[in-house]
């Protein structure tokens, strides 16, 4: 538990270095870090990490605190890099993409309360965060607790945890949100959320009455089935009103590279799509822009 205490700072600092590196060195080559400040007391019985544990005077509305609003962010030059802890090499994912996984959660609070995360951030122990080993950073995870059913949506934007069994380390507010701040650690499920995902969460919602009559009497939502040169494809759906939540959703991105994404019927799936261009190489390149500027993992394909 000590080790990882050192690491996640280490981890902080190795990127904030890395711009002026030529390769990323391996962290568990670094001396540790000394502690800073004063010894915290000893910390009640839990999975959290040794002196580490809960602030003396928790924010009250710890209950009512909203989830973390995922958004569509350029990813970090530096923290995605393949990097090493305790002879364990990690490959972070360099794209946004769907993700799941099962395991032991932990939290991590005042001990870390204010220091540089990996993006070089901030560290809040209130806020709804989180570090995680491969998940690009920043990106957004879904965390549920499986015990009791309670999840909470939080911003990944630190590394670690690096100990055996365990597959995210939480903030002390969303352990307390799910349950399991008191006990230290608890099972979790892990799932990545897309921007587009969040959106269309909220465009699917049930509509009042009038509304949804005026919805299904209003004019279909435009679908194009035209063939022929390739497109990036940004993602695909079952249905045209996700579809199309999604093309509102990143407009602004794709306006910002000169692109329009549209909706293209194909194969039982509605796929939103930015071209069609004359040449693979074309569609490439505009692919590229989009995932360098905001992160958005485009896929080629012919029509």
């Amino acid at each position: 538990m000590q080790r990882d205490a050192a690491v996640r700072a280490v981890v902080a600092a190795i990127v904030l270095a890395l711009a002026a590196c030529t390769s990323p060195p391996r962290i568990e080559e670094q001396a540790p870090l000394p502690q800073v400040g004063p010894p915290a007391p000893a910390p009640r019985a839990g999975g959290y990490y040794k002196d580490d544990g809960p602030g003396e005077h928790p924010p009250a509305n710890l209950d009512t605190l909203p989830d973390a609003l995922p958004k569509l962010e350029p990813l970090h030059r530096f923290a995605n890099r393949p990097y090493s802890v305790f002879g364990v090499e990690y490959v972070p994912a360099t794209s946004l993409r769907p993700y799941r996984e099962r395991g032991i959660a932990s939290w991590y609070g005042r001990k870390f309360h204010n220091q540089k995360t990996s993006t070089g951030e901030t560290y809040d122990m209130y806020a709804m965060t989180a570090a995680h080993p491969t998940l690009p950073l920043p990106s957004y995870a879904r965390v549920t607790n499986v015990a009791n059913g309670r999840s909470v949506v939080v911003r990944v934007n630190d590394r670690g945890p690096f100990h055996p069994g365990r597959v995210i380390d939480l903030s002390y507010a969303a352990a307390y949100r799910i349950g399991i701040a008191q006990r230290g650690s608890g099972e979790v499920e892990v799932e990545s959320v897309l921007p587009g995902e969040a959106t269309l969460r909220v465009a699917v919602a049930p509509l009042p009455p009038v509304a949804a009559s005026e919805a299904r009497a209003g004019a279909p939502l435009p679908v194009g089935q035209e063939t022929g040169g390739y497109v990036v494809q940004l993602g695909a759906f079952a249905n045209n009103a996700n579809a199309q939540a999604f093309v509102t959703h990143v407009a602004n991105q794709t306006a910002a590279v000169g692109v329009e994404a549209k909706v293209h019927e194909a194969g039982g799936l509605y796929r939103v799509v930015v071209g069609p261009y004359p040449t693979r190489d074309d569609a490439k390149r505009t692919g590229d822009r989009l995932r360098d500027a905001f992160g958005l993992d485009g896929m080629v394909k012919g029509r």
